[in-house]
């Protein structure tokens, strides 16, 4: 690591001592996010009726006799666990689709009526099906007595669209991979890459909740949408879909994909169009007029958490306009807005969720890129006031790397500079992960079990600058 109160440049030792002072505070001001996005406590809470809005959910959840638990993504096991707690007894079955790799905890081991299951993210592969295929069977022996008294809580995060893959009959995972590949190279929005997702699968669309035959369910979901779109959040297994297969169409034409997509997922959505195949599920179905369906926390959470942290560290805090499109454009509005801030000790925070286009040949993820874009254009800006920024995924994992994000600051220019690293050069190539670990300036927190996209964190603190201690 290059220590920025060393490098040799333009800028004092004292504005080098408070950009140190400004990443540490950024670091408190993530951790408090991430905090508030607990999914344990968020679960417990709703269940309990603890959260505005839930009162129906807590009904429901205490009238349940047998109760049925799916739970699917990223903050599976912690949702898993505040919901099998909060069952007792009345618990018989439960199937946790947790990522890949993940390490399982004793007392989850110990609850033998739940089974554990990795799914593959951001790509599914074989364990993905799998597990979509434990899901649908769960989810249907739940509706096999037609017992009123039974229950199927469904817990999503992000994640979750990958780790249930089913794809529709036709179709291969090889196929749905490879429209998924193509669309994030694309630089598909979620959105977007959702649309498709639903039209050429068994279980996304409401496919989930088909499966539960009219039995009675809740779905608790830790939102990883701006906005929160129950379609569009894991693809929307238990929600009504308003989009058609002529959307997902329009979107593989829009991202110049349906000339390269598979032969078999064309045929599908222009069977669809057509009339030949079923829709998904559309927001009239009965099988809706038995499920509710409660955002425990989503990325207004974490930004308000951050917000409220910055203002006890005794910044002035702005709220920005969301993040989002393209990560470089994001990065250098942030950039700009921080430099228009007044003068004196301020934060500005915006949430959100990027895409970037893959031109180049590098590592990284957008929200690295959106960083070094901000890091870039905050060295260009006309006024030297002392400030730093962090963008980073709430998950803990940005792109395919081991970063949570990227910090950059008034010196990250010159400090470059003398590492011998080009940051247009890395921008370029989509080389964000290499350029900033070349540095040190990756945030590397490690997965946090819970994903609300993305935040990006700006401090100023000219007040430092006159020369007084930090």
């Amino acid at each position: 690591m290059i220590d920025s109160a060393v490098v040799d440049g333009p800028t004092s030792d004292n504005q080098a001592a408070v950009c140190t002072a400004l990443r540490d505070d950024l670091r408190k001001i993530f951790a408090a996010a991430i905090a508030a996005v607990s999914p344990g406590p968020l679960v417990a809470a709703a269940l309990a009726g603890r959260t505005p809005g839930s009162d129906t959910v807590a009904d429901r959840f205490a009238r349940g006799r047998r109760i049925f638990l799916i739970a699917v993504g990223k903050a599976a096991l912690a949702m898993s666990r505040e919901v099998a707690a909060s069952a007792d007894d009345r618990l018989e079955a439960g199937l946790i689709v947790a990522p890949s790799g993940t390490e399982l905890t004793a007392d989850l081991e110990r609850l033998g009526r739940i089974e554990v299951v990795s799914g593959s993210h951001p790509i599914p592969d074989a364990s993905s099906v799998a597990a979509a295929t434990r899901a649908i069977e769960v989810a249907r022996r739940a509706g096999s007595r037609n017992d009123p008294d039974d229950l199927v809580v469904v817990a999503l995060s992000g994640g979750a669209s990958a780790m249930l893959a089913m794809p529709a009959r036709g179709i291969s995972l090889d196929d749905k991979i490879a429209i998924t590949t193509a669309l994030l190279r694309a630089g598909a929005s979620i959105q977007e890459l959702n649309t498709v997702r639903r039209h050429i699968s068994s279980i996304k669309g409401g496919g989930l909740l088909k499966a539960a035959r009219g039995a009675e369910t809740i779905t608790l979901a830790l939102s990883d949408v701006i906005g929160n779109d129950t379609a569009t959040i894991g693809s929307g297994p238990t929600a009504a879909d308003p989009t058609t297969y002529a959307d997902a169409i329009s979107v593989l034409k829009r991202r110049g994909v349906w000339g390269r997509a598979p032969e078999s997922i064309r045929d599908r959505l222009e069977r669809g169009l057509s009339g030949e195949l079923e829709e998904t599920l559309k927001p009239a179905a009965p099988e809706l007029n038995r499920s509710h369906y409660f955002v425990i926390a989503d990325n207004d959470t974490a930004v308000a958490a951050a917000a409220a942290a910055a203002a006890d560290l005794r910044y002035e805090v702005v709220l920005c306009d969301r993040m989002t499109g393209d990560a470089n454009e994001a990065g250098r509005s942030f950039a700009r807005a921080i430099e228009a801030l007044p003068p004196g000790r301020r934060c500005m925070i915006s949430g959100g969720e990027t895409v970037v286009t893959v031109r180049g040949r590098g590592r990284g993820g957008r929200a690295q890129q959106a960083a070094l874009a901000l890091g870039i254009e905050l060295e260009n800006a006309q006024t030297k006031r002392s400030a730093a920024a962090l963008v980073a995924g709430t998950d803990g994992i940005d792109g395919p790397t081991d970063a949570a994000g990227a910090f950059v600051d008034t010196l990250t220019g010159d400090r470059a500079r003398a590492a011998g690293l080009d940051p247009a050069g890395a921008l370029s190539r989509n080389d964000s992960y290499s350029f900033f670990a070349g540095l040190g300036d990756l945030l590397i927190t490690g997965p946090t079990g819970t994903n609300v996209a993305d935040v990006m964190i700006g401090l100023q603190d000219d007040e430092q600058d006159s020369g007084v201690d930090v």
